[in-house]
């Protein structure tokens, strides 16, 4: 199966824990090899820079001990693609997402150059850099926050920072709850939280399709979004519902709406709720 996603609320699982996995898929039959490792405090980087993107990034001096499951071969970046830290938080980075002309037009994907640079007394120094990605989100997230919550507001604030060059939804979970996170061109992102009964399957899409911006812009107790997501909303014309009082849909606005969803992306959704759920009407 291609790259998926799961979600599994507490309430919805065996013994009451919360749970989300993620199967990586291999780009045309290629395979890169991954391994297991644990990031002690003094081994994570004070200051990150990105192999792909060569964006630098200053971090905290109290990282967390975590687990990471990084390339073999780092040539091509770390992606260290999931892991739990000692506060008990997991990490799930990334499902590959897309979105429409719309939405980039609005708020275009941070260039990613090809990164041209020298040598210098600090080693080597880029000329350009290209925002964050999959590559990054795990090792400059994880060892800095305590809760699922706290995982979304980091990452948030660093996407509207420094940008991205790609679309991507992240998992977090504590012992607690589950909080699904998914970016909105190149620096706006929304987060919803997971029923504690329900459990979600995710293929490469959008999944959010139904989303309080009130909740979102004021209490944040189920849904959290950058600060200015509403003024972006409405400045570009992306609310596509067609009734006033109608619930805000993200996948409407800000999803790709190409074949491939039909194909490739829906099916697998429709699949694992038929394996999950067999006895339900379709």
């Amino acid at each position: 199966m291609a790259c998926t996603t799961i979600l599994v609320g507490k309430d919805a699982s065996y013994d009451g824990s919360t749970i989300i996995a993620r199967n990586e898929d291999s780009a045309n039959g290629e395979f890169c090899p991954k391994q297991l490792i644990v990031v002690k405090p003094e081994d994570q980087p004070r200051k990150y820079r990105a192999v792909i993107s060569h964006v630098q990034i200053d971090l905290p001096d109290d990282p967390m001990q975590y687990t990471s499951v990084p390339n073999a071969d780092l040539k091509e970046g770390v992606w260290g693609e999931a892991g739990v830290n000692e506060a008990n938080v997991a990490m799930s980075a990334t499902e590959t997402l897309t979105t429409n002309e719309r939405v980039l037009g609005a708020d275009p994907f941070v260039e990613l150059v090809p990164a041209k640079g020298k040598e210098g007394e600090d080693g080597y120094e880029p000329e350009v850099a290209g925002g964050i990605g999959e590559e990054d989100f795990l090792t400059i997230v994880l060892p800095y926050v305590k809760t699922a919550r706290e995982g979304v507001e980091r990452l948030g604030a660093l996407l509207e920072e420094y940008g991205t060059y790609e679309m991507n939804g992240v998992a977090f979970s504590d012992v607690n709850e589950i909080w699904w996170m998914e970016t909105v061109g190149g620096h706006h992102w929304i987060a919803k939280r997971v029923p504690d009964s329900a459990y979600v399957t995710m293929p490469n899409q959008l999944g959010i399709d139904e989303f309080d911006l009130d909740d979102a812009l004021g209490e944040q107790s189920e849904h959290m979004c950058s600060a200015d997501l509403g003024e972006f909303i409405e400045r570009n014309h992306l609310d596509l519902s067609v009734e006033a009082a109608s619930p805000f849909n993200p996948r409407d606005a800000f999803g790709s709406h190409s074949d491939s969803d039909h194909v490739y992306n829906t099916p697998r959704a429709w699949w694992m709720q038929r394996f999950l759920n067999p006895y339900d009407e379709m």
